[in-house]
């Protein structure tokens, strides 16, 4: 069996390939507004656009985000705990040598070294990696289900994915012919 990475189908995409969204900026300026509208819902939030990411020496959205563990995982913490979620959220199941191309790297994302989105990150939050070395990850962090249980609790709106690693991959990730899955079934 291969080892994949997930990403959230976008709600708009043109052609069969994932590109970063500053890649987006001239070709498709209407889908950049669009993508990076998500930045400007929390008042630290913005400064992600300009954030280094050491090691690849780039930016935050020169970048693709993907998860390296099935998204079930993410939707099962969160309804445990009751949390609604839409149920038939989509992502591209995509095997990993999609990304052998391109330079990747796995973001640790710690909580204890995390200090929030205005911050630089930690150069050891930075592991470069060689996508013949990649291994899906088979649990949700604990940090991440306790995130999710406070700021429930709290009401407050959440991210998805804090403290969960994240696999960064600085290039395009063709998506063509690749499965997608929904997060409410472990496929």
């Amino acid at each position: 069996m291969g080892e994949f990475v997930y990403h959230m189908v976008p709600k708009e995409m043109i052609g069969t390939k994932l590109i970063p969204l500053n890649s987006l900026k001239n070709p498709y300026p209407h889908m950049y507004k669009k993508y990076a509208n998500k930045y400007f819902d929390h008042p630290e939030r913005p400064k992600l656009l300009s954030r280094q990411i050491p090691k690849l020496n780039c930016l935050w959205n020169d970048v693709l985000h993907f998860l390296p563990l099935h998204p079930h995982y993410v939707y099962q913490a969160l309804t445990s705990l009751e949390i609604h979620t839409n149920e038939k959220q989509h992502f591209f199941k995509i095997p990993i040598e999609r990304l052998q191309n391109n330079k990747n790297a796995i973001y640790l994302y710690s909580k204890e070294k995390y200090k929030g989105p205005a911050e630089a990150i930690d150069e050891n939050e930075i592991i470069l990696l060689n996508s013949e070395d990649y291994k899906e990850l088979k649990e949700i962090p604990l940090a991440t289900s306790e995130y999710y249980e406070i700021e429930s609790k709290k009401g407050n709106r959440f991210g998805l994915f804090p403290y969960i690693p994240h696999l960064l991959s600085l290039g395009e990730v063709d998506v063509s012919n690749v499965d997608m899955i929904t997060w409410n079934q472990l496929e």
